[in-house]
């Protein structure tokens, strides 16, 4: 196919051989699969602001590091500069993340390269070679369900003792692999530590995880898993290696009328959220392909 005139400057500096296939095209980027020399990876070609349906809200903003404080003050004013700068920390944003994660063993995309807005990263495959189906294309038994939430409430584990909040993390940015699941999507990931919003982020990617896999094992519904990580990331107890239990007491002193309403109104507004990432996901989706054996229910 043509080579898109994002990725025209990686295949001048040879870092792409060929592009092969669009794969996707969503909320904030388009991705495409490319050939570079023997091996096929995908290149991410992240939209401009102004065409991007994820917005760069705030809260995702706090606690990012900014160059220095000319950049922070054209950021803060909107300038041409500073709209440039916005969109240059949005997207290293997620390069950054992705090499932090994957250095912490965190099982992500490895990513290669970044170029004039285009990240260029493994491409995640199925066991047959194929590109690997994202978890909302999976029909799953109650056994797989409970292994692969297990696997997952572990790797948020791992990234919040990184320091991270995926920050948007459901089942729409989970891709299941050979090996299990493989999470991706990261340019919104927040400080754990500098983001004041990080825990309630955290929360709902918990509370993501247990919606969408609860459909198959019901009694997922009930853990609380992010209260019990995030009590002892607090504390500065939380390793990789932690057992929890997904139970977790509340302090009486704790108890809030006005808190539980504000958790029934976050679970409203994240239940509309997911439906409207469903229709878009169903929109921008490249024709099936017959499902293998493994993947039928």
């Amino acid at each position: 196919m043509k080579t898109p005139r994002r990725i025209e400057p990686l295949v001048e500096d040879g870092l792409v051989d060929e592009v092969v296939r669009p794969l996707m095209s969503g909320k904030e980027a388009a991705v495409y699969v490319v050939r570079c020399g023997s091996q096929l990876r995908c290149a991410k070609v992240y939209k401009e602001a102004d065409k991007r349906g994820f917005r760069q809200a705030a809260e995702y903003q706090e606690g990012r590091k900014v160059r220095n404080s000319r950049d922070a003050r054209a950021m803060a004013k909107g300038s041409k500069h500073g709209r440039k700068e916005r969109e240059e920390a949005w997207q290293n944003a997620e390069v950054a993340a992705l090499f932090r994660l994957a250095g912490a063993g965190v099982r992500v995309p490895k990513p290669y390269d970044f170029l004039d807005g285009v990240l260029l990263m493994e491409l995640v495959t199925d066991g047959d070679g194929d590109v690997a189906p994202r978890l909302n294309d999976v029909a799953l038994t109650p056994e797989d369900a409970r292994e692969f939430h297990g696997f997952m409430i572990g790797e948020i584990v791992k990234m919040l003792c990184a320091g991270l909040v995926h920050g948007d993390l459901s089942e729409f940015n989970v891709l299941l692999g050979p090996d299990g699941p493989v999470i991706i999507d990261l340019p919104q990931a927040v400080d754990a530590a500098g983001n004041n919003h990080a825990f309630r982020m955290l929360e709902r990617d918990v509370g993501n995880m247990a919606a969408y896999f609860g459909q198959f094992a019901p009694e997922l519904l009930y853990t609380r898993y992010a209260k019990e990580m995030w009590a002892l990331f607090e504390a500065g107890d939380l390793t990789p290696d932690s057992v929890l239990t997904g139970e977790y007491d509340e302090p009486e002193e704790d108890a809030d009328v006005d808190a539980v309403m504000r958790e029934i109104k976050a679970a409203l507004a994240d239940q509309a959220r997911r439906e409207a990432a469903r229709a878009e996901a169903e929109e921008d989706a490249p024709p099936r392909e017959p499902e293998p054996p493994w993947q039928r229910s």
